[in-house]
């Protein structure tokens, strides 16, 4: 059974910088791509990046804007989410999830963890 549990959420002032980390277990992940998704209240959830867990290609979301990074340990199975430069528009729940390569949507999904930035 595949989990997925996000962590490294919190308060932080704009301009912050604040990391997430996801514990993935159940199964191996090659063959997968994880991604990382947003949710801010009142809006839909967003993808924010993604990166293919056996070769690290990453993608992002273009209000990104070069301030976050999206790396894997793969011997520590965890998938990490560094954000910089974080604006007060960035506060969300983020999300991490999971999906096999040649697939469209995410089948697995954490709980989320709540990013909060204030002005």
């Amino acid at each position: 059974q595949v989990q997925l549990v996000e962590s490294g959420g919190g308060l932080v002032q704009a301009g912050g910088s604040l990391r997430l980390s996801c514990a993935a277990s159940g199964r191996t992940f090659s063959g997968y791509t994880m991604g990382w998704f947003r949710q801010a209240p009142g809006k839909e959830r967003e993808l924010v990046g993604s990166i293919t867990w056996s070769g690290g290609r990453t993608g992002y979301a273009d209000f990104v804007e070069g301030r976050f990074t999206i790396s894997r340990d793969t011997e520590k199975n965890t998938v990490s989410l560094q954000m910089n430069s974080l604006k007060p528009e960035d506060t969300a729940v983020y999300y991490c999830a999971a999906r096999k390569v040649y697939e469209g949507s995410y089948g697995y999904w954490g709980q989320g963890t709540q990013v909060t930035v204030s002005a």
